[in-house]
């Protein structure tokens, strides 16, 4: 497989080699045809639910995400605080019986799926909240985060429960599968709705992969180095193509091993990325100690009192909730897909794990990045401009004035993150490829040489309308999704119930 990837990639090469060539004529055709399309799929995806004069909208995507949340949180009985300590054990593995069956560790299926959701969000969905809701975002993320763990539980739980154990011994799994499966086995028409919801989850899952996954980070990573290289005088500009070429050929590299080969990698990647991240943010921190009663004082203040904020109360709390649940994609789904991976015979425990994803990606990860950008203040000089771009610049600048290197530890950060979220969704986009259209070779060998092949082409283009098509894509991917949970939450509380009295009674027996 690996000489079919290298020859693809060979044969691709001149025909993005003639794109870049005609790069900006490419981008005007491929934005145009792709806008009526865009404007037609977020008009339904992105509906508002509630707008006014000063242009304030809520999506109902973010209600359906967020009262899921706040229900699997009642009816869980706030298993996002009652099982974060055992959550903790099962990761350090205390539960842990090698024999199980599966392909991965708890932790690096952890890890697989946090390296998806650690990235661009963490970096620059902070930034814009702020800059367009003050710093009171920063609590209503934190409480988004907080509620977001008990979706990850439920959907995760279920995702190792309907996985399919295929004949090689390798896994499949995923909301495709828990809404086929679990609500096919109630017969009658359920068996049909659950397919069919099933089907159209893999073809948003499959978009979303080759877009949002894969050409939005490339793109990403591609802006930030030109910029810290020197912009217009950068050796890489107007050579897009040239990066995503090498970045192309890493990813085949580590996809081609299938999803031990990704956690192997996702395992090193995601803690030394966090690791670097936090420390820088804390030196930040740290360095102005002294202004951190304030920051935390104008957080709780701007959530409940905010001033000049466009919509007041409910404008601060929208962006606080909508860059939370962009950022760690709890009640999406894509999750789910890398812990059905795991090695174990207890669904639930693998849920308990997915929980500490939200904490991570939200409330620890954003929240430091939230708090650097208050401290210093430099979200004042950011208004108007809600680009990725301008966020990870605001980022960029509130590291900077303390730390004046920071640019060239955030652009191997960008670079690190878009790197792992694209080796994570090659492996989600290869799940619903293949309940699609089968677990066979030819259709595994399909689907990565045209993932790598929109890796390069990412990377030479300005996307436009592409990523926000892609955008609605993934977001779509909840509708069935948190329909499928609410529909069979009785069970994962059962489930659950049973799970937490054999670990009572000592019949789930710790192996540390």
């Amino acid at each position: 497989m690996k000489r079919i990837l290298l020859l693809s990639a060979v044969l691709l090469l001149p025909l993005f080699s003639m794109a870049q060539e005609a790069e900006k004529t490419l981008d005007v055709k491929i934005n145009e045809a792709m806008q009526p399309v865009t404007d037609a799929v977020s008009s339904v995806i992105f509906a508002p639910i509630y707008s006014n004069d000063d242009g304030l909208s809520v999506p109902f995507v973010l209600v359906w995400l967020l009262a899921g949340a706040l229900f699997f949180t009642l009816f869980m009985r706030f298993i996002n605080f009652r099982g974060f300590k055992h959550s903790i054990n099962i990761v350090r593995g205390k539960y842990t019986n090698p024999d199980d069956k599966g392909e991965v560790s708890h932790f690096q299926a952890l890890t697989a799926a946090l390296s998806a959701t650690v990235g661009l969000g963490n970096i620059a969905g902070v930034a814009i909240a702020i800059s367009i809701g003050g710093p009171g975002a920063t609590f209503w993320m934190i409480i988004a985060g907080l509620l977001g763990m008990s979706t990850k539980f439920v959907e995760c739980t279920l995702g190792v429960k309907y996985r399919k154990i295929n004949d090689d011994g390798s896994i499949s799994g995923g909301p495709m599968y828990y809404l086929s499966r679990g609500l096919g086995k109630r017969g009658g028409p359920w068996k049909t709705i659950g397919l069919a919801l099933g089907g159209f989850f893999a073809v948003m899952c499959i978009g979303g992969s080759f877009g949002g996954g894969n050409m939005f980070q490339i793109n990403q990573a591609t802006t930030q180095l030109i910029e810290v290289t020197g912009g217009e005088q950068s050796f890489l500009y107007g050579k897009g193509w040239l990066f995503g070429v090498i970045m192309a050929g890493l990813v085949a590299i580590v996809i081609i091993g299938g999803i031990k080969s990704i956690a192997r990698v996702t395992d090193k990647i995601v803690p030394a990325m966090c690791g670097i991240y936090v420390l820088a943010a804390l030196i930040v921190i740290f360095g102005s100690i002294s202004e951190v009663p304030a920051a935390f004082k104008a957080i709780f203040n701007g959530a409940f009192a905010p001033a000049a904020i466009t919509g007041g109360f409910v404008g601060v709390l929208i962006q606080g909730f909508k860059r939370a649940a962009f950022s760690n994609e709890a009640g999406v789904g894509s999750a789910a897909i890398a812990h059905s991976a795991v090695k174990t015979n207890e669904p639930v425990s693998e849920g308990l794990v997915a929980l500490l994803e939200p904490f991570i990606d939200t409330v620890v990860v954003c929240t430091m990045t939230a708090l650097v950008i208050v401290i210093t203040g430099e979200y004042h000089n950011f208004t108007g401009d809600t680009s990725t771009e301008a966020g990870i610049k605001l980022t960029s600048a509130a590291f900077s004035s303390v730390i004046t290197w920071f640019p060239y530890v955030l652009t191997v950060a960008v670079m690190l993150f878009a790197f792992s979220t694209m080796v994570s969704w090659s492996y989600y986009g290869l799940k619903a490829w293949t309940f699609l259209f089968g677990d066979s070779r030819i259709a595994d060998i399909s689907y990565k040489v045209l993932f790598c092949g929109f890796v390069v082409l990412g990377a030479s283009m300005s996307l436009g309308s592409v990523t926000d098509f892609s955008d609605a894509m993934i977001f779509a991917m909840c509708f069935p999704n948190i329909f499928g949970l609410l529909m069979m939450s009785g069970e994962v509380r059962r489930d659950l119930k049973s799970y937490l009295s054999r670990i009572k009674s000592g019949e789930i027996k710790a192996y540390k």
